[in-house]
């Protein structure tokens, strides 16, 4: 025999869930077990979920582990599995697969090279096992080798590239299994979502295939472990340079299951073509995230300050699209159930009416509101059918205003206290939307976009507060876009008064015609400069001159904007460091907890912005 039908589970886990996460395995297990799956692959460190982040460094988390394992080995009967996990060997952690073949350990492969950039920080956590190193493993007293090891199944060899090992060129364990003759190599993985990154896996996998000479599958974790990182669940297969399968990725499921029919001695396979499309990527990701972090948190729903702007309302479509997808794909009572809400629907149209019993909006105004963001508001609101509250906060502006005059024996003027002024009136929307979403046991969705974040275009205490923060790490170029987007692929008819008005914060007197861009610069510039600046760490004099070829602008204009940049982004590191938690949806983030750490103190950039000047 030389042929196998092999299989890919993918699953959403979380750290802590022993039982949830065993039993998200087993059932894919079983789902495999029907059609009489041979071999079966899980991602990395599915047993505990990948975001464990230091309880990776205890003793007692990687023995629990092995604890599930053992738990899991009799539900293996008839069919060999792969299953990711931790290992401790004294001092050291190791992040192993571990090879179950008739309900029997056979051994445990581990990982050989750290994922160290980005969102990703492994070697604080996981030793680097060396190449064709094998030792025997106390697994409650019975000896399992452990690391660099190939097996085979009915005439086929497998092997194991683990994650990162894969993406290490020349060096990749991969050279190693084709030396050896391996007929297919599985990488197992946990790899963060990214809107484009689909498409580099493909490339990878692709590539692979030909480079190591075998059929290579690839299998990612699934949803939001732990609030940060979205894991899109994606399978993928390739033989020759060419895609032969590739799964539905991002699913509401608490797993997938994708079957592959391998005959060591087929020549072709039907080819399949893929699509990748950035604005489906975006809503697919932000709509799954808010699912698993609402019921992962055990809340109730959603709270938005609805202010009729961009961010805000982006941010009410991604929560009608959770809905919406949710109920597409898993049906509304599963989709409920998995919520953790009793609720039953009484209507025919079950999205707006469960829409309306876990989305609460409010538009707070100011003197310094239009009435046009008003009915913007209101009218995306109704559309889409969330609850909808409006009021005034001018009362509290005006008490603390008052407070703060007696106290200076002075009045508050626009000339000389512009900044004060703008910031109180964000801050007084704060304590209110607060108590309604504790009043909703409801999570409050923060509505910064990462441009702000660059330039501290934000109101700490104001509209940075919030239980997540969905729209963080994208910037505010592409969710302008992708509202107009919106509103026609989507269908979202309430945005064509969001998209008719221009970006403004409403803290200014209307005479002042305050818009966004005016306060800080057009936003496809920030977008040019943050590129080059944070994703690829250039300094504002190599900034300067790339841009200047590029963006065709006035020379003075352009220094100026660079060193707005510059300024504001170090002058506002303290914010970074405070805003809410944010999904990581785009190649990069300002995100200092897990992607762009910066000095909350600094010298400013003043000697580099010096050196502008003499261009």
């Amino acid at each position: 025999m030389s042929s196998l039908k092999i299989a890919c589970a993918t699953v959403n886990q979380t750290p802590l869930d022993w039982t949830g996460n065993l039993r998200n395995i087993i059932n894919a297990i079983e789902n495999a077990q029907k059609p009489k799956v041979d071999l079966l692959c899980f991602p990395e460190l599915a047993i505990t979920g990948y975001g464990s982040e230091d309880l990776y460094l205890s003793y007692w988390y990687p023995q629990k582990a092995l604890k599930q394992l053992e738990k899991l080995i009799p539900f293996c009967k008839g069919i060999t599995v792969a299953v990711g996990l931790p290992v401790r060997i004294q001092e050291k952690v190791y992040n192993c697969m571990a090879i179950i073949e008739n309900a029997e350990l056979k051994a445990f492969v581990a990982k050989q090279f750290m994922a160290i950039d980005g969102v990703h920080y492994e070697f604080r956590w996981f030793t680097p096992w060396n190449a064709n190193e094998v030792i025997n493993f106390d697994f409650f007293g019975q000896p399992i080798p452990l690391g660099d090891i190939v097996f085979s199944k009915n005439s086929v060899s497998y092997g194991f590239e683990i994650c990162e090992d894969a993406w290490r060129g020349d060096l990749r364990p991969g050279y190693r299994l084709k030396e050896r003759n391996i007929d297919v190599i599985f990488n197992p993985s946990a790899s963060h979502f990214a809107m484009g990154k689909s498409s580099q896996r493909e490339d990878l996998v692709r590539n692979s295939s030909t480079l190591l000479n075998a059929t290579y599958f690839y299998i990612n974790l699934l949803g939001n472990e732990t609030g940060k990182m979205i894991f899109d669940g994606e399978i993928l297969v390739a033989k020759n340079g060419e895609l032969l399968l590739k799964n539905e990725i991002l699913s509401f499921a608490d797993f997938q299951v994708r079957t592959f029919d391998y005959d060591k001695n087929r020549g072709r396979y039907p080819v399949i073509q893929s699509q990748h499309i950035k604005n489906e990527e975006f809503v697919k990701a932000a709509s799954l995230g808010l699912f698993d972090y609402m019921r992962k948190s055990r809340s109730q729903g959603f709270v938005l300050s609805l202010s009729g702007g961009a961010d805000s309302s982006s941010i009410a479509i991604l929560v009608a699209e959770m809905v919406r997808r949710g109920i597409k794909e898993l049906g509304v009572t599963p989709f409920l159930k998995k919520l953790g809400l009793v609720y039953i629907p009484q209507t025919e149209h079950p999205e707006k009416e469960i829409l309306r019993e876990i989305f609460t909006t409010a538009y707070q105004a100011s003197d310094n509101s239009s009435y046009a963001t008003f009915q913007s508001a209101k009218s995306l609101a109704e559309s889409i059918g969330a609850k909808f509250y409006n009021w005034e906060i001018s009362d509290e502006v005006k008490s603390y205003t008052e407070k703060i005059e007696k106290a200076l024996g002075r009045k508050l003027t626009w000339e000389k206290d512009d900044l004060a002024l703008q910031n109180i009136q964000a801050r007084s929307r704060s304590p209110i939307i607060w108590m309604l979403a504790n009043i909703q046991s409801a999570l409050l969705l923060t509505t910064s976009n990462r441009s702000e974040g660059d330039v501290g275009y934000t109101t700490m205490d104001g509209d940075t507060s919030g239980s997540i923060s969905p729209i963080a790490s994208v910037d505010k170029n592409f969710i302008l876009q992708w509202l107009k987007w919106a509103e026609i692929e989507l269908g979202y008819n309430g945005l064509k008064n969001v998209n008719a008005l221009q970006p403004t914060a409403e803290l200014r007197p209307n005479e002042n015609h305050q818009t966004d861009e005016q306060d800080l610069m057009p936003y496809s510039v920030i977008v040019e400069i943050e590129k080059l600046a944070i994703r690829d760490r250039r300094s504002p004099l190599d900034i300067y001159y790339i841009l200047k070829e590029e963006l065709g602008i006035d020379s003075d204009i352009l220094k100026n904007y660079i060193k707005k940049f510059f300024r504001l982004w170090a002058r506002n590191q303290w914010k970074r460091e405070r805003l809410a938690p944010a999904f990581h949806l785009d190649e990069f983030s300002v995100d200092p907890k897990s992607w762009c750490r910066f000095p909350i103190l600094s010298g400013g950039f003043e000697e580099e912005l010096k050196s502008l000047e003499g261009e």
